[in-house]
């Protein structure tokens, strides 16, 4: 192991000596010392009067000689460094920029992934009124060959390591540049001492920085325990520069790069195919070359407000807002959408509604001033597209409106959804497969009895406060299962039975689908084309009265026994066949089930006058019904479960492989003959092998 630098020595002294601290006056740098490897680095002087002066020196440790610089006496040479200050109030930016690099750094023949820094220095900043010291900065600086550095004909050239021979990212857990990961043992910026405090914790495997490691098939690698003794005799040679991460993220290749120019506008016209009709994915065009734009939920998870709106992409999202930077979006009235033909356009039809339940989307402190007007704000906005091959038939659009404050303050939650559906779609319920279901899509169902206009299962959507009052109701997609729930308020004078009326009720709303489509386009208006009734267990009749004799919720002990608080969802499904090579699948049936809880009043020595919260919970679940049942194990795989395929790395079923019916690369007779002559080939081998007995002449 070899010896630190000079200047690592140097600057470690210095700080072991107290130097970064404010010598006097209460100045400080932040941060107190830098080690950088780029040639530019900032830092603040916090609390620095009018008349403080900043300088820069470099600091030499030449002949094991620790210099203490003193303010009035400091080295005017900074080299190729330069010091620039910036004053704000009370505050100095400080920021160090190498002028020039040195021949050494920017030389074609320096080694881009060199081991050894190109550039080692020690800076000082200094913070001085009249000759006396207030603070100062120490920098380390360690430039490498591969750094950016000043403009130079080799950086249109970016040399990449042939990853054939050498993995890129040697320590993955190094997250963090110039700064230490925690738990994180090849990260060259820890410190052995930091390193240290965590050393029994460090990440293990190829996270860890184990890119090369050994597999279990090596013979170098170390035996398993329980492994077969014939284990040695059938493991591979290999070197162990032969990582299996080799070529895993990028081909290594040297690649020319094209410096793009300072001034560069970022904001690009819209390309316009739409005279020539749309694809799906591609935007929706206005009649002025522009983007037809509805807010939408970025990868990030932001709200994006003009996002472009795809043809064909449905999307139902939901932004938070600040209401202190609220701002109405441009009215879709006076908008004209290109439909997709030449020369054709679509006016939108738009509609406005009015909000009921302001809890569903503001969550406010009201501040009332005298005199103020109320000012309206959209809280949904919903574009219906009818679509007719690649063309836009009509576009109906419907907002809904809400009346506030207008000094009122908080966040308010906004709901955008885009939907498009056939032009003789008929009442815009739309499928969810043609004909088995599409992941993702809506659960179909209907009531038979008719009083309830529901056309897909459902699920809370909490908003405001998560009070079930004010929850609305999210479709239940196939194949994904979900979990949501809200709070149901339980005063302290209501009794047992109206508790649970109350869960019942809220319950129900989730509960008023009578059947659920087997197939993703089984038509509403026929039950018998392809819809299975929905199995109900233990949910209470809303009509029977209430028998329970356990005492009110505000009598002595508190408690309500089978309170019905969990409404769980199984659906089964199943592939039922292909089209064009694309599985359909289709559900088998469902079943609702209501489970009940004991719940009490939370009361300590005595019952406070408010409200409490009893939480209501519901979830989907799919499962899968394979369409053959499996094979029964056989009791060679019941009894020798380590020649399981399954969970061992060998498999001697697999010896014969091509023989089996699991192998599905050619016909299975066709297997069996090629077998059989290779059988045949291999006995007239052993037989030309055997010699024949001579005969000999009396």
């Amino acid at each position: 192991m070899g010896l630190p630098s000079p200047v690592t020595l140097l600057l470690g002294l210095l700080i072991f000596q107290g130097f970064p601290r404010p010598l006097s006056g209460g100045l400080v740098f932040i941060p107190s010392f830098i080690r950088t490897s780029v040639p530019e680095v900032s830092a603040s002087l916090v609390g620095a009067p009018e008349d403080v002066a900043v300088s820069l020196s470099l600091l030499q440790a030449e002949a094991g000689l620790l210099p203490v610089p003193a303010c009035g006496e400091l080295n005017n040479d900074t080299g190729d460094w330069n010091l620039t200050v910036t004053r704000s109030v009370n505050v100095l930016e400080v920021t160090v920029r190498l002028k020039r690099a040195p021949r050494r750094c920017s030389s074609d023949e320096t080694d881009p992934f060199s081991e050894s820094p190109c550039l080692v220095q020690a800076l000082l900043v200094s913070a001085s009124r009249n000759s006396s010291c207030l603070a100062h900065l120490p920098i380390q600086v360690e430039i490498y060959a591969n750094s950016s550095l000043a403009q130079n004909a080799s950086e249109n050239m970016t040399v990449i390591p042939n990853q054939v021979y050498q993995p890129l990212g040697p320590c993955p857990c190094n997250l963090t540049a110039g700064a230490c990961d925690v738990r994180c043992c090849c990260d060259q910026e820890c410190s052995p001492e930091v390193t240290e405090l965590f050393r029994e914790s460090c990440f293990t495997g190829v996270f860890g920085g184990d890119v090369n490691p050994l597999f279990d098939q090596l013979c170098s690698a170390e035996r398993v325990p329980g492994a077969a003794d014939w284990f040695p005799l059938l493991c591979v040679q290999s070197p162990s520069a032969s990582s299996p991460f080799l070529g895993y993220f990028h081909l290594g290749a040297v690649a020319p790069g094209q410096r793009a120019p300072l001034e560069v506008s970022v904001h690009t016209d819209p390309k316009d195919f739409s005279d020539f009709g749309y694809k799906q994915g591609d935007p929706v065009m206005t009649a002025d070359k522009a983007y037809f734009t509805v807010p939408q939920v970025s990868l990030a998870g932001q709200c994006v407000q003009d996002a472009p709106v795809g043809f064909l992409q449905n999307f139902d999202v939901r932004c938070v807002t600040d209401l202190e930077v609220y701002r109405e979006r441009a009215g879709v009235v006076n908008t004209r959408i290109k439909n997709g033909a030449v020369g054709g356009i679509v006016t939108p039809k738009v509609t406005y509604e009015e909000a009921t339940d302001l809890d569903r989307f503001l969550s406010t402190e009201t501040l009332l001033g005298a005199g103020s007007a109320p000012r309206n704000v959209t809280v949904e906005e919903h574009y219906v597209f009818r679509w007719n091959n690649n063309t836009i038939s009509g576009v109906h659009v419907r907002i809904v409106r809400a009346e506030i404050n207008a000094h009122q303050k908080g966040a308010m939650t906004q709901r955008f959804t885009v939907t498009f559906l056939s032009y003789n779609g008929g009442d815009g319920r739309g499928t969810s497969g043609n004909p088995g279901y599409q992941l993702g899509r809506p659960v179909r169902a209907v009531d038979a009895n008719g009083t309830h206009g529901v056309s897909t299962l459902h699920l809370w959507q909490p908003a405001g406060r998560g009070l079930c009052t004010s929850a609305t109701f999210k479709p239940v997609l196939f194949g994904e299962d979900a979990l949501s729930g809200c709070l149901l308020e339980v005063g302290l004078g209501e009794d047992c039975g109206q508790l649970r009326k109350k869960a019942v009720e809220m319950l129900d709303s989730l509960m008023q689908a009578t059947h659920v489509a087997m197939r993703g386009n089984s038509d509403y208006s026929d039950l018998s084309d392809g819809w299975l009734e929905i199995l109900r267990a233990g949910a209470p009749d809303m009509g029977a009265p209430d028998t329970g004799a356990d005492p009110s919720v505000g009598s002595g002990n508190g408690t309500c026994l089978d309170v019905p608080a969990q409404l769980s969802i199984r659906i089964l499904f199943s592939d039922a066949g292909a089209v064009e090579g694309i599985a359909q699948q289709e559900i088998l049936g469902a079943e609702m089930r209501v489970s009940p809880v004991d719940w009490q009043f939370p009361c300590r020595l005595t019952c406070e006058p408010q409200a409490d919260l009893l939480p209501l919970s519901a979830s989907v679940q799919f499962i899968k019904i394979p369409a053959q049942p499996p094979r029964p194990l056989t009791r060679f795989q019941v009894n020798f479960t380590e020649y399981d395929c399954d969970r061992n790395d060998v498999c001697w079923p697999q010896l014969l492989y091509p023989l089996t019916r699991d192998y599905r690369g050619e016909p299975y007779p066709q297997c069996v003959a090629k077998g059989l002559l290779l059988a045949f080939l291999s006995v007239v081998a052993v037989l030309l092998q055997v010699p024949r007995p001579r005969r000999h002449k009396a």
